[in-house]
């Protein structure tokens, strides 16, 4: 299985919003995660959660590169804007 493949978007579960397959936990739940300095193995703990495994949470990170990947990213552009005005 890729790791793309642990990712679901369902418009029944969380209002279309990605998940981690086969529970309801969304992706940006476990990227907030990471972004406050929780390590992989410790969101998969009792802490957070035990019912998803580090491959679970590399397959968040890849759907976001993937997601991202795809994008155009204007924030710098609009910032600047708003500074010279």
């Amino acid at each position: 299985m890729s790791l793309l493949e642990r990712i679901s978007i369902d418009p029944a579960i969380l209002h279309g919003k990605p998940h981690v397959r086969n529970t309801r936990i969304p992706v940006s739940m476990v990227l907030e995660l990471l972004v406050a300095g929780q390590t992989p193995q410790t969101i998969c703990s009792d802490l957070y959660y035990p019912d998803l495994t580090v491959d679970d949470v590399r397959a968040c990170i890849e759907f976001a590169n993937q997601f991202l990947t795809g994008e155009d990213i204007h924030f710098f552009e609009e910032l600047r804007r708003s500074s010279s005005a």
